[in-house]
């Protein structure tokens, strides 16, 4: 494929720790994540500069934790630790198909990954490579949702791609719900004073006044992140206007 093929120069792509467990209730599925890297794979092959950012609530979700009793910045750097697990994982499954790819920390793991640092993050993009952002913001009080639009803002990427387990944005949650509306557009403002539940307020807060733009996708629908990078009409999108 052509970088005519593809809608985007540069993108974020955020996935939730949760994703990579498939059908389990805690880890990571291998044929989930086989999966995920090969659409990452199929995006890369259209010449779309990629980078992801992953959560880790599949391995520790430090708000939960923290909820519980333990202290909120020892359970969010938990939190931090799990996301470069998945991150690293990520990168195994991308290699594993030929392709190159670095995973770059907020916080500084030197023997196993890359501190972030956005010119040498930028510099992996133009090379080919797909970068991977983890450990968040490298803070606590900050979510991987967060991180990625923060991300997405500092490398100037076209469009932040958030994956869930629906067909994008709900007026209601629509697996209590069955007649809620599915969105095809809508306006970062309506998603604030509707409190949807597509982001944390604090990253689309941030994508609201940088004016970058938002997708949300169903990533149990192969093929629709592909399709979506494409130029389809897939998921929800998420403008200022």
């Amino acid at each position: 494929m052509t970088q005519a093929a593809s809608r985007y120069h540069r993108i974020v792509v955020k996935l939730s720790g949760e994703a990579l467990m498939g059908g389990g209730d805690y880890g990571i599925d291998p044929a989930i994540l086989k999966r995920i890297a090969g659409e990452l794979q199929a995006i890369a092959q259209m010449g779309v500069q990629l980078a992801v950012v992953i959560g880790g609530g599949n391995i520790f979700r430090g708000a939960g934790l923290a909820r519980a009793g333990m202290d909120r910045v020892a359970a969010d750097h938990m939190g931090m630790l799990a996301t470069v697990m998945n991150a690293l994982a990520m990168q195994d499954a991308l290699e594993s198909l030929g392709m190159h790819a670095r995973v770059m920390s907020a916080i500084r793991i030197n023997e196993v990954c890359e501190d972030y640092i956005r010119r040498r993050a930028m510099r992996h993009l133009e090379k080919g490579r797909v970068a991977i952002f983890a450990a968040g913001t490298g803070n606590p009080f900050f979510t991987t949702d967060t991180a990625a639009a923060l991300r997405a803002i500092e490398i100037d990427a076209d469009v932040l791609i958030k994956a869930t387990k629906v067909d994008g944005v709900f007026s209601d949650d629509p697996l209590r719900n069955p007649g809620a509306q599915r969105y095809a557009r809508l306006t970062f403002d309506k998603v604030l004073a509707d409190k949807l539940n597509v982001m944390d307020a604090t990253a689309i807060v941030m994508c609201r006044d940088n004016r970058l733009p938002l997708r949300v996708f169903n990533l149990n629908n192969a093929g629709d992140l592909t399709r979506m990078v494409r130029g389809e009409e897939v998921g929800t999108l998420v403008t200022c206007e």
